[in-house]
């Protein structure tokens, strides 16, 4: 009994230092590869013209996962009349982590360059606001065609 007590607790110890490293360095996505905590400068001051990200190909977007455990990805992002979107799309079928993330919890955490922005994601649910939006990201994203059958997420960044 012992020996299993001290197996657990070593197991325990080692558990709570990989946390602690990770939530000080952070585990930032790459390209592809979901990540951990962003980490950067916090902007606390509100921007009100966000067409800087026009030179910005993608961002790093964080979103609070199952079990309490941060989700951070790599997305593109665009500027529609000086407001900041994020798209989320793809193939048909069931939906992604990121956008159930969203559902979920609102409030995420956006990486621009070495800068981190905490905001709230709204989606997009007007269709007279989905054209203008999807016709910046077809400008600013000409390799990325959308298919027919792709199911497509609009989100308005807040905050």
């Amino acid at each position: 009994m012992k020996m299993l007590l001290k197996i657990v607790g070593g197991i325990l110890v080692c558990l709570a230092l990989v946390w602690v490293v990770l939530r000080i360095t952070g585990l930032n996505p790459h390209d592809r590869i979901p990540g951990l905590w962003l980490t950067g400068d916090l902007v606390t001051t509100p921007v009100t013209d966000w067409s800087f990200t026009d030179k910005v190909p993608t961002i790093k977007l964080q979103t609070q996962g199952r079990f309490l455990l941060p989700h951070s990805i790599t997305i593109n992002c665009l500027a529609y009349i000086s407001q900041l979107y994020v798209t989320s799309v793809y193939p048909a079928g069931p939906p992604r982590s990121r956008n159930e993330n969203v559902m979920r919890d609102p409030h995420v955490r956006i990486r621009i360059g070495d800068k981190l922005y905490n905001r709230t994601l709204v989606p997009v649910t007007d269709p007279a606001g989905m054209p203008g939006v999807l016709q910046v990201r077809a400008k600013k994203y000409p390799q990325l065609k959308i298919s027919a059958d792709a199911t497509i997420h609009v989100f308005h960044v807040f905050g």
